[in-house]
């Protein structure tokens, strides 16, 4: 699985390289672990009033059906397969402060970046006549949610929409493709291009789900923008790694709710 394993430009640089650094799934691991407790701890002292991601709520569901349905069992099982992954890499068990530091300003600067994406988007669907604002569409889930609920929700969506439609469908679609014989960057670039259709798709499944208008503009500004951050999700996960397509997941989530 090509997203599993280092860029071939980064296993050249030394230890110490933020850029080979920061990728690192241990590393990863670190960066999201707050993320994933704020969460975890917020859905378990909100209760009812919590808003669970979708994601989460599929993957728990999945566990169920095996009958593991131990609530700590999914973080616990997120933690075991970016731990497996960086024993398989045979990279040294140690992180940096100063490279956790720089996560956290890169994931803020391509949150904006992203947001920006949403903000051109606006301005060519407005030119096509579209009454659009900029509120038409998340990348995450918990859309309509506010307040402290809401913001723990765009945590999760960071941590478990990437786990689910990046690192677990990205990494088996580029396995599946290359299996059938796609060269690398072909596979890489179907298996981007699939999974991003399956993301967003995903945001009109199910109960929480948002309603299918095929004639109004807001539908399909919504699915081509969740299209494009699926796409945007999937460049980082591949170039920059688990933790800083989390980082910027939820950054952007977070930072689209509150301007």
């Amino acid at each position: 699985m090509s997203t599993l394993s280092p860029h071939p430009r980064a296993v050249a640089q030394p230890e110490t390289d933020y850029w080979f650094q920061s990728r690192q799934p241990l590393t990863s691991l670190v960066f999201v672990t707050p993320i994933l407790l704020v969460y975890e701890g917020g859905v378990l002292l909100l209760g009812h009033q919590a808003v669970r991601n979708g994601a989460d709520v599929w993957l728990r569901g999945f566990l169920d059906l095996l009958d593991f349905g131990q609530y700590f069992l999914l973080p616990i099982l997120t933690a075991c397969i970016l731990l497996g992954w960086h024993y398989t890499l045979r990279q040294p068990w140690r992180t940096s402060r100063g490279v956790l530091s720089g996560m956290v300003a890169e994931s803020a600067l391509l949150a904006v970046c992203l947001r920006l994406i949403l903000q051109l988007e606006v301005v060519f669907w407005w030119g096509l006549g579209g009454p659009l604002s900029l509120g038409c569409a998340g990348a995450g889930g918990s859309q309509g949610a506010g307040g402290v609920a809401g913001l723990v929700g765009f945590l999760g969506a960071g941590v478990y929409e990437e786990l689910l439609f990046r690192l677990i469908l990205l990494s088996a679609a580029q396995w599946a493709l290359r299996r059938a014989g796609a060269t690398q960057q072909a596979g890489t670039a179907a298996a981007v291009l699939l999974t991003s259709l399956i993301f967003s798709a995903a945001h009109y499944v199910g109960p929480s789900g948002e309603p299918v208008l095929w004639l109004h503009w807001t539908f399909w500004f919504g699915a081509v923008f969740r299209f494009l951050a699926g796409v945007f999700f999937s460049v980082l996960l591949v170039w920059r790694g688990f933790g800083i397509a989390v980082g910027a997941h939820a950054g952007y989530d977070i930072l689209v709710r509150l301007l």
